[in-house]
């Protein structure tokens, strides 16, 4: 039996995934209704118990998922992947490098902020730097 907290953490990566998946899923029925157009039918109170962190599709259901999101299916049941990470690229810089004038302004509000807002900021820049890590390469 599956553990509250993996069935949490599959409906966090399902909807990080919709997000920036390939249509717009705002709601269980939607997502049921595409789910339903790739061939396997889900209620909507199936994909709501999905999307609530209270089940998890069978194995079958995340592979057509993972496919039709352009995921890993290994990303999206367990939140790790073994696939091979495309080489980061290097940016050079003149060295020495010195922040501007803006990137010091902000560091400097970043600083000043609580720490639960530093934590808000940390986890944006963490959502939107994860594409290299989670979506599969064409």
């Amino acid at each position: 039996m599956r553990s509250v907290d993996e069935k949490r953490e599959f409906a966090r990566r399902l909807k990080q995934a919709l997000k920036l998946g390939p249509k717009k899923i705002e709601t269980p029925s939607e997502l049921a209704a595409q789910f339903d157009l790739l061939g396997k039918p889900v209620t909507a109170q199936g994909a709501q118990k999905w999307l609530a962190g209270i089940a998890m599709p069978t194995p079958d259901k995340i592979a057509v998922l993972a496919k039709w999101l352009n995921v890993s299916e290994k990303w999206l049941r367990y939140g790790s992947t073994d696939e091979i990470q495309p080489p980061r690229r290097v940016v050079t810089m003149r060295e020495p490098h010195q922040p501007s004038a803006a990137e010091w302004a902000f560091l400097e509000r970043l600083r000043r902020m609580p720490e639960a807002r530093r934590k808000l900021v940390e986890d944006l820049v963490e959502q939107l730097s994860l594409d290299a890590e989670i979506w599969k390469r064409s």
